[in-house]
């Protein structure tokens, strides 16, 4: 066990090792990606929609190449890095605080072939175990919120990025002009003070050297891919409880139920941010976790 990890992220972990996380996450989606997922319909499929998050970002992208280096900050099953190499010829690093996740990604890195160019790290975002100017692309989804320092997380993202290299993410974040206290039953089950929002990442990335080249907002996606995880975890339910707990299971739905009411009264807000580093840091980041940045 890494005893630098801060108490969120060790929480984190804890729950993702757990074998009834492990195996839901694993077998609802299909054992790629633990994201979500751009749908064209309301009742498409889960591992297409997931594909599809990480196809839009890589579109995005202009270092990727054969001798690109990508660094995926929680990288879950290191899904998305299988997809850039096998696609792009690139080399990458999946940095993900998971033992079991890591285990299950590096299994399906050497069935395919892959296990050269990935290689997968045990370890936190927080801490982030490489020399400053390593890697042409940062890449995450949907990892951040799980920090309770997400300041801490970008400028280790800033840090290790070369000079015009690339950071590009999704996170759950909170509207800009989110009530107070109106997301507390989701902050709860996933024991955090806050999220991040858009003025948030764009506050702190500003003072590290970070151009916003662009945000696609795809907000209405969110409570689409929650109510997806929902009905496909009501309708697989009897074949999941031989591998996840029943009370693991109704928490579930409850905390799906939560994510999808704030994603339908726009308290919750997702997309792809993208972002360059064009300089080194105009000044230090001072903004708490608990600081949106400007309404």
């Amino acid at each position: 066990m890494n005893r630098d990890y801060s108490e969120t992220v060790s929480t984190a972990r804890n729950y993702y090792n757990s074998n009834d996380a492990d195996n839901f996450y694993f077998h609802i989606w299909g054992g790629e990606d633990i994201h979500i997922g751009l749908y064209d319909t309301p009742d498409g499929d889960i591992f297409a929609a997931s594909r599809s998050t990480v196809r839009r970002m890589r579109e995005r992208l202009h270092n990727l190449g054969p001798n690109a280096k990508v660094l995926d900050m929680g990288a879950g099953y290191a899904g998305a890095c299988r997809m850039l190499c096998a696609d792009c010829g690139c080399d990458a690093v999946a940095l993900n605080l998971s033992e079991e996740q890591n285990e299950r990604g590096r299994k399906k890195n050497q069935e395919l072939g892959l296990d050269g160019s990935i290689d997968v790290v045990d370890g936190s975002f927080e801490n982030v175990p490489f020399p400053d100017n390593s890697f042409d692309v940062v890449w995450s989804q949907d990892a951040f919120l799980h920090s309770g320092e997400r300041s801490k997380v970008l400028q280790e993202a800033a840090r290790v990025l070369k000079d015009g290299g690339e950071l590009i993410f999704t996170d759950p974040m909170q509207a800009d002009d989110c009530p107070p206290g109106v997301l507390d039953p989701i902050l709860q089950r996933i024991h955090l003070e806050s999220l991040g929002s858009p003025g948030f990442y764009r506050e702190a990335a500003r003072g590290l050297g970070l151009e916003e080249v662009g945000f696609e907002d795809h907000s209405h996606q969110l409570p689409t891919h929650y109510s997806r995880i929902l009905q496909e975890t009501e309708r697989r339910e009897a074949e999941l409880s031989s591998l996840v707990s029943p009370q693991y299971i109704e928490r579930m739905k409850v905390g799906l139920g939560h994510w999808i009411d704030g994603g339908k009264k726009g308290y919750l807000t997702w997309g792809i941010f993208h972002f360059r580093k064009t300089s080194s840091p105009t000044s230090s980041p001072v903004l708490s976790e608990g600081s949106e940045g400007p309404r």
